[in-house]
């Protein structure tokens, strides 16, 4: 694989990198899961950030303060719940991971972690969410994307092997 790019298990409010990208909601309130994690550990003034920025479409990312995190920026993006793979969601996803690193060149970011969009109360396939994830990292760097360290977070042993199989589907071993 890549080595610029890492699988961990772990919380993602922990690791040290210049953004952290948070599986929001369209409406930028806050929620459950790694969402909500965000949230709770950024502390107040991101649900206020968030409340001005007002939302982002699906597919989108956008950016705010990290507040009491320890990186610079957190990257929301609006991942698209399943609704059995008809309705655009796999370009809808890869859209996400396309927006946060454009938002990476925008603001000169060289490291970022990423939870698993989608996958939890969303109910994307992990596995699929996996491969999506692979390929726009992988597209990424190939266009030349500055990137030093891309972290992919897993919240347990069983999502980090998904995260590890899909991404050995799209960067085989040498």
């Amino acid at each position: 694989m890549e080595k610029r790019i890492e699988l961990l298990e772990g919380d993602i409010t922990r690791v040290r990198v210049d953004a952290i990208v948070n599986a929001a909601n369209a409406q930028l309130r806050g929620g459950g899961g790694v969402d909500g994690a965000i949230h709770r550990a950024a502390g107040p003034q991101l649900l206020t950030a968030c409340r001005a920025i007002g939302g982002c479409p699906t597919g989108q990312a956008v950016a705010t303060g990290a507040y009491l995190l320890p990186v610079k920026f957190i990257f929301h993006t609006a991942g698209p719940v399943w609704r059995g793979g008809g309705e655009n969601e796999d370009a809808l996803l890869a859209g996400c991971y396309r927006s946060c690193f454009d938002l990476a060149r925008e603001h000169a970011i060289t490291s970022i972690a990423f939870p698993a969009i989608s996958t939890g109360v969303y109910g994307f396939p992990p596995d699929r969410a996996a491969r999506i994830a692979a390929r726009e990292s992988r597209a990424y760097l190939e266009a030349g994307g500055g990137m030093n360290r891309i972290l992919f977070v897993a919240f347990d042993g069983e999502a980090l092997a998904i995260l590890t199989k899909g991404f050995a589907e799209i960067f085989p071993a040498q």
